[in-house]
């Protein structure tokens, strides 16, 4: 009879706590607040008979697994004379007046082309893997192609690693926090960034995601002439390269 009634004063401590109280804050305001005494083992286990639990923290991220971490195949070697060799990608992220914005990009290291992208409201697996989804699509990459990136949760996860492999990429992966690494991808985001994005507020995801398809897709693959292709664009070079693309 006891253990009821106790259980009915923890469920009305919880629900005042909006769900947020677990054990330990149940156990406090049963003792402090309402002058009970009750072992805190007794407040656990009443808890757990009715389903009551208190809310967690937020979620970490999970590192890699060992064997889903990619050793490094680039060694900063960027000057390439083919396409497809080899890929490069990293995430950048932008803040609006609705919250931030995350793009992936993959980059085609020879012709500077951005091969695949993916716009999204936060840096998930899926925003790694369908940017890596829409380059393979594109390309029909040929087998041995690599795909470096840095050690991120995202291009460590099963998903993008998994995709990576089925389609006979190679995946690679710099050393931990160095820039240089995956410097031509940091070089595009620089660009990007003085280029784009802090040039004005943005006001909406929406507002900033068209803003950056039409950057990627229009002017930098079709518009930017780059000084590493001889002041050409990305079209231009792939189509008067002597190397077919894929």
């Amino acid at each position: 009879m006891r253990h009821a009634l106790l259980t009915e004063t923890i469920r009305t401590i919880h629900t005042a706590s909006r769900g947020v109280y677990g054990a330990r804050r149940v156990h406090a305001e049963l003792t402090k607040g309402h002058d009970i005494q009750a072992w805190h083992g007794t407040v656990e286990m009443l808890m757990a008979r009715a389903g009551l639990k208190g809310v967690g923290g937020r979620p970490r991220w999970r590192r890699a697994r060992p064997d889903l971490i990619s050793t490094g195949l680039v060694d900063r070697q960027f000057a390439r004379e083919g396409v497809n060799e080899p890929w490069v990608t990293d995430i950048t992220e932008r803040p609006t007046r609705e919250g931030k914005v995350y793009c992936t990009v993959v980059l085609d290291v020879c012709s500077r082309r951005v091969v695949g992208w993916s716009i999204d409201s936060s840096p998930t697996a899926a925003l790694v893997t369908n940017a890596l989804g829409m380059a393979i699509e594109n390309r029909r990459t040929p087998s041995g192609t690599i795909i470096h990136s840095d050690h991120g949760v995202q291009f460590g996860s099963w998903a993008f690693t998994t995709r990576a492999k089925e389609s006979g990429l190679v995946p690679s992966m710099g050393s931990i926090g160095d820039c240089y690494d995956n410097a031509v991808i940091e070089s595009f985001w620089s660009r990007m960034q003085v280029e784009l994005l802090d040039r004005r507020r943005w006001r909406t995801r929406l507002e900033l995601a068209n803003a950056i398809f039409e950057y990627l897709e229009i002017f930098h693959n079709r518009q930017r002439r780059h000084s590493a292709l001889g002041w050409l664009t990305p079209v231009e070079f792939e189509n008067t390269a002597t190397i077919t693309v894929a």
